[in-house]
């Protein structure tokens, strides 16, 4: 990836030198530094928020209560995996955090899980497990109720009306959260 990035910078400057347009891709690279500079001071606010939002939600058991409402169908999908192991309740808990748009907070309880499915892995340590499997799946497809990420991001852009993208959101995240895990599934069986 980096030879691409490089490769598109060095055309991009021998084309504005042949073409006498220097100074507009230098002016245009400056001018996209200090935006990315704004972007980022403005998600460290709406991000900080967020994560004290689930700060609040982890302390006062909001995400526990969510995970024990959408344990049933996690139980569904997750059939090989103990009820009451840890990493049943880390699974839950990623996916509540994934539900919510804070991914930033669901990396740790991912990880955790990964760490516990691995822990009960009774076959190859070197092989990953089918509930390994379908969990990465879930985590690659990104189900979000609320994409606060993205909406933290449109934000600091300056979008007009940045919650226009939620239903959109919740329509794609749906089907490749759906698709992902029958492709799981199906996988789980041929292999």
């Amino acid at each position: 990836m980096n030879y691409i990035w490089l490769f598109l910078i060095i055309t991009s400057f021998i084309f504005a030198f042949i073409n006498g347009r220097m100074e507009d891709v230098v002016n245009a690279m400056l001018k996209s530094s200090q935006n990315a500079v704004m972007v980022a001071f403005s998600l460290i606010g709406i991000m900080a928020f967020w994560l004290g939002i689930v700060r609040i939600a982890k302390i006062s058991g909001l995400i526990n209560l969510f995970s024990g409402v959408i344990s049933p169908l996690l139980r569904l999908i997750f059939k090989d995996v103990k009820k009451d192991s840890d990493a049943f309740s880390n699974i839950a808990l990623n996916f509540s955090a994934n539900a919510l748009g804070l991914a930033n907070a669901a990396t740790p309880f991912g990880i955790k899980a990964m760490e516990d499915l691995q822990k009960e892995n009774k076959g190859d340590k070197k092989t990953a497990t089918n509930a390994m499997c379908t969990l990465l799946a879930m985590n690659t497809a990104g189900f979000q109720l609320v994409p606060a990420s993205v909406l933290a991001i449109l934000t600091a852009a300056g979008a007009n009306n940045p919650a226009q993208i939620i239903l959109p959101t919740l329509i794609v995240t749906s089907l490749t959260f759906i698709c992902a895990i029958i492709i799981s599934k199906v996988l789980e069986k041929v292999f």
